[in-house]
Order: structure tokens, then C-alpha cells, then sequence
């Protein structure tokens, strides 16, 4: 195991290099620069737009340009925006990621749960009425336009029944009277509060995750029983806490303002989660050790949810954990339809401004993500496959 993922480092490497070379040519190759749109009044003299091209760079040969990249990129330095002037590349992502990755990693894991709960149970108990409603519901929110089911869920819960906000991040009359020690702007006082909330639910899952695997050996009543209970009391202990804090009122605007788009992005992706493991649950139940196991007279749901259900798990949590990497691209327009300001909002605006710098940093990030997830779901795959084995 240790060398095959020395070797799939190397390969990654590799990769990255090929894809930012890729980046760096397509991107430069674009015409035109970004002084275009900075100096597009044409009163200002050539000299001023030529000062302006050297001092950003622009001016210096392809090869130049390009070693200075890789030498930024080595060092942790993406550069300055130019949309952004002077705020550098790393300080805005860092600031968008986490509001991309609490949206739609709050969607991913709820639509995976839910998913992958009614997949396994719908391919289990096939022919009904049920099984036929919930599979054509999880055709249409598949197929869904998500522009327009976005605008719908909008148009009926925010401007229609006016029980969410209509989009963005924060309420500014709300964050513009709150008081945050060492705190002005509301901007500052929503990074605060939103990066506690990020604390908190991080502390959360790992205690939960701690409670699911102390509790594997025990039987599925008192199993359950824990479960509901320890996360019914840290919920209840988190409530607490937040409302000793003063500022439980302005995490509670955020996550108002989070539920419509995370309730869009958890219907779509509901619908190919419930699919696809509908589909490889039928799969599986044609094998062999499926019809062994039932001859041995273990128990139906033995058979559903350790024999079967773990082998359909695999092609699930593979397109689960390859394709979270791409929400922080893929979520352009979910971001643009609900007025989120994270990383697919960012990078829709860095490239109507020809912002180059803020580009490449995105897609940089985005990469080694990708390959990282990758490499995520082949260890992944060994664990839970003991027939799966890397030489």
C-alpha cells in the first residue's frame, strides 16, 4: 500500500504540473489583458496604460511570466487581483471557500444520506406504487433545469410566502447595527460568526463520527438509541452555547439565508444519488454471495444493509468524493441565481473582468482537489472492499 501511494503522488505531481502549464497557456493566450478594462477611456495616454502593463507584469516575455507563476505558486503567493486591487489571490480564497464548502458540503451530505437510504430501500422492495412515484421524482430532479427550479424555489418560499430571504449572505440592516468587539464592517463581523459556525459544526461531526464508530459492535436497537440521543444532546448543547454567546441571532440570519440554496442543491442531487444506488443495489442482488447468504438463513436485513448495501456503497461514494472538488466550480450558478458570495460566484466574476491572476488561482485550487480526491477514492475503495488490494 505505501508504494502504490508513493507512486499515485508522483502521478499527481506530474498532473498538476501538465494541468498548470495547461492553465497558464490557454489563460495567457486570451486576447486582450486586463488594462483593457481598467483603461478603457481613451483620454488616457498610452504611457499611463504602458506604466500600468509593466508594473503588473504584463509586459514581460511568455517564459518570464511563466517561471514567475510556477516560483508565486511553489511559495504559496497567487498573486494580486486585478479585480480585486491590491487584495491578494490567496486572502480571497480563503475567504470564499469556506462559504462554498459549508453550502454545498451541507447539501452533499444530506442528499448522500437521504439518497443512498431510499436507493438501497426502493431496489429492496421493487414493483410498488412507492417504488415507481419515487423513481419518476427522482427522474424530473435529475433532469431539473436548476436555473429555473433555483428562481422557482425563490419565487414560491421568498417572495411568495416570504418565509427566506430571497438570497445573499447576511441581512445589512441587521449586521450594520450589530456589535462585534474590534469589529466594524459587516463584511468582518460575517466572516466571524460564519467561521464559529464552521468551528462548531466541524466539532460536531467529529463527535458524531466518534459516537458511530465506538457503537459498530452493538446491536441495531441500542445502537440507534445512542445515536438519536447523543445527537439529539449536541445539538441541543450547541443551541446553548450560541445562545449564551450574544451572537446566536446573526448565525441564525446565515443559516436562513443558507437554506433555500442548500435545499435547491440537495433536491438536485438527490435524484442521481437515489438512482444510482437504486440501480447498483439491483446489481448486486444478482450475485452469488447474495443467494449464499440467503441459504445460510442470515437475516433479510443483514443481507440488505451489510452484504449487499456495502458493495453497492462503492460507485456511490466514488462519484460522491470525485465530485466534491468540482462544487466549488460547479456551483456558479447556484451561487449566481441565490446572490451567494462564494467561489463559484468569484470565479463567473474574475472572468467577466479578465482577471487573470484570480483565475488561475481558482482553477489551481479546484486541481488539486480534484487529484486529491481521486487518490481519496481509491484508498477508500480498499477499505471498504477487502477483495480490493493495491500491489
Amino acid at each position: 500500500m505505501g508504494k502504490y501511494i508513493l507512486k499515485r503522488l508522483v502521478q499527481i505531481v506530474v498532473t498538476l504540473f501538465i494541468f498548470q502549464t495547461l492553465l497558464f497557456v490557454i489563460l495567457t493566450a486570451m486576447p486582450g489583458d486586463v488594462t483593457n478594462r481598467m483603461f478603457g477611456n481613451p483620454d488616457i495616454p498610452p504611457e499611463a496604460i504602458a506604466n500600468a502593463k509593466k508594473k503588473l507584469g504584463l509586459d514581460d516575455p511568455v517564459l518570464v511570466q511563466y517561471a514567475r507563476w510556477w516560483r508565486n505558486f511553489i511559495t504559496g503567493d497567487l498573486g494580486v487581483s486585478f479585480s480585486e486591487y491590491p487584495t491578494p489571490v490567496i486572502k480571497i480564497i480563503q475567504e470564499r471557500v469556506p462559504r462554498t464548502l459549508a453550502l454545498f458540503l451541507t447539501a452533499t451530505l444530506i442528499q448522500f444520506t437521504v439518497g443512498f437510504t431510499s436507493g438501497r430501500i426502493l431496489a429492496w422492495q421493487r414493483g410498488g406504487l412507492v417504488e415507481y412515484g419515487s423513481t419518476l421524482i427522482g427522474v424530473l430532479l435529475f433532469t431539473v433545469f436548476t436555473p429555473w427550479f433555483g428562481l422557482m424555489m425563490i419565487f414560491i418560499f421568498g417572495a411568495r410566502l416570504r418565509w427566506l430571504p430571497l438570497g445573499k449572505f447576511l441581512e445589512p440592516r441587521l449586521w450594520s447595527s450589530a456589535v462585534i468587539p474590534g469589529l466594524a464592517d459587516s463584511a468582518s463581523k460575517g466572516n466571524f460568526v460564519f467561521n464559529r459556525m464552521l468551528l462548531t459544526a466541524s466539532i460536531f461531526l467529529v463527535l458524531w463520527l466518534a459516537m458511530l464508530f465506538s457503537t459498530r459492535k452493538l446491536n441495531s436497537f441500542q445502537r440507534r438509541r445512542i445515536l438519536v440521543g447523543g445527537t439529539a444532546g449536541m445539538i441541543a448543547i450547541a443551541a446553548a452555547v450560541w445562545a449564551w454567546s450574544g451572537i446566536g441571532n446573526l448565525a441564525w440570519d446565515i443559516i436562513k439565508h443558507m437554506i433555500l440554496p442548500v435545499t435547491t442543491v440537495t433536491l438536485v442531487g438527490y435524484g442521481g444519488t437515489m438512482l444510482l444506488t437504486r440501480q447498483t443495489m439491483l446489481d448486486t442482488l444478482r450475485e452469488d454471495y447474495i443467494q449464499t447468504a440467503r441459504a445460510k438463513g442470515v437475516p433479510e436485513t443483514m443481507v440488505r444493509n451489510k452484504h449487499a448495501a456495502r458493495n453497492a456503497l462503492l460507485p456511490v461514494l466514488t462519484n460522491l468524493i470525485i465530485g466534491l472538488p468540482f462544487t466549488l466550480s460547479g456551483g456558479i450558478i447556484t451561487e449566481t441565481v441565490f446572490s451567494w458570495p462564494g467561489m463559484g460566484r468569484t470565479l463567473l466574476n474574475a472572468t467577466n473582468a479578465e482577471d487573470v491572476p484570480l483565475i488561475m488561482g481558482v482553477f489551481s485550487f479546484i486541481g488539486i482537489l480534484s487529484l486529491v480526491a481521486h487518490l481519496v477514492a481509491d484508498l477508500t475503495y480498499a477499505m471498504l472492499d477487502p477483495r480490493i488490494r493495491y500491489a
